[in-house]
């Protein structure tokens, strides 16, 4: 068995003293593991960075055997997302988020918008609100996803405020006023045809949004965790809500 293909590295685990089980997601193959000879050299070690795009060829006797790779780099932006918090957080919950794909299930739409997100994490609050898109998407390819279409109660298109947590639809302000604490807060710039940017306020209460869904859904019954970028995002979120709070009175 043999492929060769575009891929996203995001992740490493030592294998030996010389090489490296790698964990990489591909357009047509998913998210797929193999075994790097000689990952710890001095060529390769700037080469397997988290973040960075690599051709990659594949080869193993069975489908179902580990494999091996040989890996060339075809983009370094590893170095680049280490610069600043966006990429940093960026990077890791993304690759978290992948690493909840089954393994070898082709997601071509989700790898290409985990390589527009880490080519556009250029500030903090654009970032988080990629992150947030990032987010929605992936709960759909899961089958989990949210309907904003209309309101789930009158069936309007405009004015769409909430998010049933029940039902993971959108609800609009006038009916969902009177249950406003009960409701998901649905901020605009996450609907189709949305326009302006969001603020931190709009983008927490966005990652609060999709963060409940992939509780409840995704991660929680694995009994496993969000990655812990994650929170640190919405921290440093929080903190740049209330400083503009504060600036404003």
């Amino acid at each position: 068995m043999e492929w060769v293909s575009e891929a996203l590295l995001i992740g490493l685990r030592p294998h030996g003293e010389t090489s490296a089980v790698i964990e990489v997601m591909t357009p047509d193959y998913g998210r797929h593991l193999g075994l790097v000879k000689g990952a710890r050299s001095r060529r390769l070690q700037p080469v397997l960075q988290a973040g960075n795009s690599l051709l990659v060829n594949w080869r193993a006797r069975l489908e179902t055997h580990l494999g091996l790779f040989s890996v060339e780099l075809s983009e370094a932006r590893a170095a680049r997302l280490m610069e600043s918090a966006a990429g940093v957080f960026g990077v890791q919950i993304v690759a978290g988020h992948l690493r909840l794909l089954a393994e070898r299930e082709s997601h071509p739409g989700l790898y290409r918008a985990a390589i527009a997100l880490l080519d556009h994490l250029d500030g903090f609050l654009q970032s988080a609100a990629l992150v947030a898109r990032f987010e929605l998407m992936l709960l759909d390819e899961l089958g989990f996803g949210l309907d904003l279409s209309c309101c789930a109660a009158t069936g309007r298109t405009e004015d769409l405020r909430f998010v049933s947590p029940k039902s993971a639809r959108a609800v609009c302000g006038e009916a969902g006023a009177p249950y406003a604490d009960r409701l998901l807060r649905l901020p605009a710039f996450l609907l189709p045809d949305a326009e302006g940017s969001p603020d931190a306020a709009d983008v927490s209460a966005a990652l609060k949004l999709t963060g409940f869904f992939l509780d409840r859904h995704v991660v929680g019954p694995r009994a496993i965790d969000l990655p812990p970028a994650r929170a640190q995002m919405i921290g440093k979120l929080e903190a740049e809500r209330r400083n503009a709070d504060h600036a404003s009175t």
